[in-house]
């Protein structure tokens, strides 16, 4: 399937794009992500991210309203600090839309939000991830050694962060941002 990259939308998630989030998750790349195995937990997760008492979880979705990645702001804390993460369908890596997702969902959370601090993680062996934080304004923090386990292998993670005071570039196409 081709999609139409020329603009983003960051939206809600819906119910009717369960079968899509489903397939995103048959990757290997995503397996061990959310839990979604089938249309009934995805059904399940989503109902779980539509309204969170601290976090925000969007829907990427092309100028069609296909959706083709997930970005999101969780674990938003008294201090104003949030956790931030990211993916995009496999069809679409490498054509900054990740890059542009979390450029916008970080100018939004700092400015309308309030954010004062985002913070990510990724292992150390995901380059483009790294790459994705890099471009978006999140600086290198430190290793947390071991940090995650995915079928009994364990995984340094490499931290990183941006503050509301640090300088962000606007994406590189059109997003905007559906509450």
């Amino acid at each position: 399937m081709g999609y139409a990259l020329r603009q983003l939308d960051l939206r809600r998630w819906r119910t009717a794009d369960a079968l899509r989030l489903t397939a995103a998750h048959q990757d290997p790349e995503m397996a061990n992500q959310n839990g979604i195995v089938d249309r009934a937990s995805a059904v399940d997760w989503i109902g779980r991210v539509a309204d969170l008492d601290n976090g925000h979880v969007y829907a990427v979705a092309d100028a069609e309203d296909h959706p083709i990645g997930c970005v999101a702001v969780t674990n938003i804390d008294r201090h104003q600090v949030g956790w931030t993460w990211y993916w995009t369908l496999a069809e679409v890596r490498g054509q900054g839309i990740a890059r542009d997702a979390l450029r916008a969902l970080a100018g939004w959370a700092h400015e309308e939000a309030g954010l004062y601090r985002l913070e990510l993680g990724h292992r150390t062996n995901n380059a483009a991830s790294c790459g994705v934080a890099a471009s978006a304004g999140f600086l290198y923090e430190g290793l947390e050694r071991q940090r995650l386990a995915y079928d009994g292998t364990r995984y340094d993670v490499e931290r990183h962060a941006r503050l509301t005071t640090d300088p962000l570039n606007p994406p590189q196409r059109p997003v905007t941002i559906s509450l």
